[in-house]
Formats: C-alpha cells, sequence, structure tokens
C-alpha cells in the first residue's frame, strides 16, 4: 500500500554538513522568546471568538473571557522584565518572536528589545494559525505584519515565524515579500537548511516543539519548572556531545506570560546556569546563525 507524503524524510540522512560555528562551538544555542500578549483572539477586543490555550485550557464562546486576557497581560506586566534580566545576568542574547500587534501595543517593550540589542523576528500579524487565509488575505496580513514592526521597532524584521499551523504557501508568500532572509516554519531538522530559488537563497532555521515552555501550562506537559529544566539539559548534553564531531543548533522556544512566572523562572535559571558553564557554545540570535548559513554553504555568496 503507498500514499502520498509532500515531505522530506531523508533530509541529510546520515551525513550532515559541518556547520563551523563561530569559536569552534559545538552548539548554537537559539533562545527565542515570544511576545504574543495582545494579539491573542478576545470577544473583549472586538473578535467573535476567545483564545482557549492557556494556563486554564478554556474555550468561552460568545462571551467576554477576562481571565484569558489577564493571564496574557501577565506577561507584558511581568513576565517579559523577569525573563530579559535573567538572560541580562548571564550575558546572553536572544531573538525576539513578535507578533507585530503585540508590540504595537506594548511599544515600551519593543524599544527595551530593541536597546539590548535582541533580534526582532516576526511572528505574524497577529497569534494565529494561517491555514485557513486566502493567499490574498494572507499577502496582506504578512505585508502589515513588517510595516508595523517597521513603525514600532525602527527596524525590519528578516526572521519570519508563524503560529503553527501555517498554509501551504506561507513560506512562499514570505519569499516573496522580499525581505526576510529565513523563517522557521517547520521542526523537521537539527541542523538549517537552504532553498534555492533559481539563484536566491532562503534559509530555513528549525524550530522547537519539545524544548519549549508551553509544555508547562498544558494537561499533558511538565507540571514543575525542573522538569523542563531537565528535559532541555539532556537534549543539551547529547546535542554537545554529538556537536564533538558535527555541531548542532539548539532552539528553546519562552514566552512571556508562561517561564516568566515565578514557580516556573528558575527553570530558565538552571538552563542558562547549565549551559553557559560548557565551553564552545554560542549563544546566538537567529539572524546570526542564518547569516553564519548562508555564507559557509551558499551558492551565490
Amino acid at each position: 500500500m503507498t500514499f502520498a507524503f509532500s515531505g522530506d524524510l531523508k533530509g541529510y540522512a546520515d551525513k550532515p554538513p559541518y556547520a563551523d560555528w563561530p569559536d569552534n562551538a559545538r552548539v548554537a544555542v537559539s533562545f527565542v522568546l515570544n511576545i504574543e500578549e495582545g494579539s491573542e483572539h478576545s470577544v473583549l477586543g472586538g473578535d467573535d471568538h476567545n483564545e482557549w490555550i492557556y494556563d486554564m485550557v478554556n474555550e468561552v464562546k460568545g462571551l467576554p473571557d477576562t481571565a484569558m486576557v489577564t493571564n496574557f497581560a501577565y506577561g507584558a506586566r511581568v513576565g517579559y522584565w523577569r525573563i530579559v534580566d535573567l538572560l541580562d545576568s548571564y550575558g546572553v542574547t536572544c531573538t525576539i518572536n513578535g507578533c507585530a500587534r503585540a508590540l504595537e501595543l506594548t511599544p515600551w517593550i519593543a524599544h527595551d528589545c530593541v536597546r539590548r540589542g535582541y533580534e526582532i523576528a516576526c511572528h505574524g500579524y497577529r497569534w494565529e494559525t494561517h491555514e485557513w487565509m486566502t493567499e490574498e488575505f494572507e499577502r496582506k496580513r504578512i505585508a502589515d505584519a513588517v510595516e508595523t514592526i517597521r513603525s514600532v521597532c525602527g527596524v525590519r524584521p528578516i526572521g519570519w515565524h508563524t503560529r503553527s499551523p501555517n498554509s501551504i504557501n506561507t513560506r512562499r508568500l514570505v519569499i516573496e515579500e522580499g525581505g526576510f532572509m529565513y523563517d522557521s516554519d517547520t521542526t523537521e531538522d537539527d541542523l538549517p537548511f537552504l532553498i534555492d530559488l533559481g539563484g536566491r537563497e532562503h534559509v530555513v532555521l528549525p524550530y522547537t516543539m519539545d524544548n519549549n515552555d508551553m509544555h508547562l501550562h498544558r494537561p499533558e506537559g511538565f507540571r514543575i519548572g525542573r522538569h523542563l529544566a531537565e528535559y532541555c539539559n539532556e537534549a543539551f548534553d547529547w546535542l554537545y556531545r554529538e556537536g564533538d564531531k558535527t555541531p548542532r543548533m539548539m532552539t528553546i522556544g519562552l514566552h512571556t506570560r508562561i517561564i516568566g512566572r515565578p514557580g516556573r523562572i528558575a527553570a530558565l535559571d538552571m538552563m542558562l546556569r547549565h549551559m553557559t558553564s560548557k565551553p564552545n557554545v554560542w549563544f546566538a540570535r537567529r539572524r546570526e546563525i542564518a547569516e553564519h548559513w548562508l555564507k559557509r554553504f551558499g551558492k551565490y555568496q
């Protein structure tokens, strides 16, 4: 019995490329801090439905959900500051996955991210999936997201990441938009790869669903921060071990309203303490990783 499958099941197989990260790093560690607060769907904000994935995992239909709204607000009010102070204490940078509307509603956070030297990548216009969008609507959504971030932050994002799932058109539309160097709309590898578009190359930087604090507010996930930290540290240790011969990339997904809680922030502290204690680790913005990959493996550089 056969069936059609549109994905790439082979990838690099048993011959992954030698990444040659700066300073002989075994692992390029990419912390991604998602800024989504204010871009979630909310009846209070005029939408026809509420976001239902948060600490309570509860759907309120046709009525305002004040519990959801305040849960998201915590990330902007408190969580962001707790996270960036901790990152700074270890001298570790990050990439901001910013929903354009969230950054527009919290310009003080947007400006602080730029001041700290974080990369501002685009996480869509709102915290929304794209699989339902028409091509025309999605094209405009991407353009609006870029222009909003440019206006608020004073920088143009060159990285894109859709709140999964994306549409079958998303990557093509992102590339056609013209200003993006990379996207993170995949979880299929531990290394970047290139898409060749007839003389123009686009970097795909895999994201992560497992090394991700989202598991702390789902019933089937981790119940305490230490378990997340142990999981991520074990993933790091294995990649570090492989990196002796084949350097790897590790992404860690964070959210201000999740890891920024006082009962969870220690997990990030445990990760940072463990990873910064090792030699030959590159803590990089995703833009830096994409630029490195193009320089090393691009055909047209």
